[in-house]
């Protein structure tokens, strides 16, 4: 049996310090483990107790734990993990399959023969961005792995209108909308985290899937898997998203991470039993 465990990263496991949601006093506050240093500054956190957990579940071997994100690869590897290091990671939105940190090549081919298919060009989506976008809200602009474009912006200054409009045109083109936090992402509809955990699933073995996340990038993971959980924030939660098989949780920020390592132990144990 191999049960293959494929989580979102960034306010699903990982927590900026913005994104922690520590609302007890600070003296029952749970400590905390950085797992993610850049420019020389600590960036992300874990509970220890969730670091506990995850070194847990990595060192049982029916498990290949798949960390999985929109980030870009360089981005990913910023991340240090407790425990066994993951043999397999999802990066870019499913963009990037990594093989004990190598870009396989062969995804990254068959994912763009995918795109130019059905979808309008990245460098059109691009330029529409940088076209509408007011500068009074755009703070930044970019394009990661030569596949997807966001925008970070100040959120409160940016027009639900502006938004929508983006999603219609976009929708027509073949490519999706999602703002989390400060980020505005377009990105190619058939690059999906799903599509890369069922490869990852097919070259493992695994006959069960578990999953995490808390954005709209995430639903199709979450569909896609045996059980899936999500936190009690993100957009997810805000739009009140549900599916069979999908458990929302009530905890929120960082604790929230904790709970979900919690329950992929669970899981995994039951299927041990």
């Amino acid at each position: 049996m191999t049960v293959l465990v494929a989580s979102d990263l960034d306010r699903t496991l990982i927590y900026s310090t913005a994104a922690l949601g520590l609302s007890m006093p600070d003296t029952a506050a749970p400590r905390l483990l950085c797992v993610e240093v850049h420019e020389s500054k600590p960036l992300s956190y874990m509970t220890e107790t969730a670091a506990q957990l995850l070194a847990g579940l990595t060192a049982d071997p029916v498990v290949v734990f798949v960390p999985t994100t929109t980030r870009t690869r360089k981005q990913y590897q910023r991340i240090r993990f407790p425990g066994r290091p993951a043999p397999y990671a999802i990066c870019a939105n499913g963009g990037q399959l990594l093989v004990d940190g190598v870009p396989d090549r062969d995804w990254r081919r068959q994912v763009a023969a995918r795109l130019a298919e059905e979808c309008a060009p990245l460098e059109e989506v691009h330029g529409h961005l940088l076209a509408t976008a007011d500068p009074a809200w755009l703070r930044k602009a970019r394009v990661a792995e030569d596949l997807f474009a966001y925008l970070v912006v100040e959120r409160a200054l940016v027009p639900a209108e502006w938004i929508k409009t983006l999603a219609e045109w976009a929708e027509a083109r073949g490519w999706t909308v999602s703002l989390q936090g400060r980020k505005i992402y377009a990105v190619p509809r058939p690059l999906t985290k799903s599509a890369a955990m069922h490869e990852v699933a097919r070259r493992t073995g695994a006959t069960t899937t578990l999953a995490a996340g808390d954005s709209l990038l995430d639903a199709d993971l979450l569909l896609a898997a045996d059980a899936a959980w999500r936190p009690g924030h993100g957009e997810l939660a805000d739009a009140g998203w549900g599916a069979q098989g999908v458990t929302a949780l009530e905890e929120v920020g960082v604790l929230a991470g904790e709970e979900i390592l919690r329950r992929f132990g669970g899981a995994v144990a039951r299927l041990n039993a």
